[in-house]
């Protein structure tokens, strides 16, 4: 138990240290909020968490809704695509082509390929914790974008309260 809290802290410290573009992050969706358009979460696998605290949680992100592939996004509108590592690419691509504001994260290590305005990277490409046949165990992807997204929604409050 105490190797998986020590790692977990590890991680959350590595995360932290991407302050300014979890702030981006922030300032990108705000956006939506601030012009009355819709924050659209777009989850993919484990990271529906995410959307699932979002919009269901106790304290839930302020104009957010669930991404659909038929959902109707427009220049007031923001996205935010969260995916372990290349499934929210070709929805990128399209809100780059159609030139919408989006914000990234992925759970894997990768840089900013999307040209995002907004991109975090969890960079968390093994478990945590090693097992005795020398893999590891504990891949945290939803708990690092959890950590992130409280992160952002702190920020989101606070822009929306000035």
């Amino acid at each position: 138990m105490k190797m998986l809290s020590t790692q977990l802290a590890g991680l959350f410290q590595r995360i932290a240290g991407q302050e300014e573009a979890i702030e981006d992050t922030a300032r990108v969706l705000a956006q939506a909020a601030i012009g009355e358009g819709t924050i659209f979460l777009a989850a993919f696998g484990e990271m529906k968490a995410v959307a699932l605290s979002a919009l269901e949680g106790a304290e839930p992100l302020q104009s957010a809704a669930q991404w659909q592939p038929d959902s109707v996004i427009t220049s007031a509108d923001r996205v935010w695509i969260l995916a372990k590592n290349h499934e929210g690419d070709e929805l990128a691509n399209r809100l780059n082509d159609a030139h919408l504001p989006f914000a990234m994260l992925v759970a894997e290590k990768r840089s900013n390929e999307m040209e995002a305005d907004a991109f975090v990277s969890l960079k968390i490409d093994k478990g945590l914790l090693p097992t005795d046949d020398g893999g590891r165990t504990v891949v945290p992807h939803a708990m690092g974008a959890l950590f992130v997204y409280h992160a952002v929604k702190i920020a989101v409050d606070e822009m929306l309260a000035e």
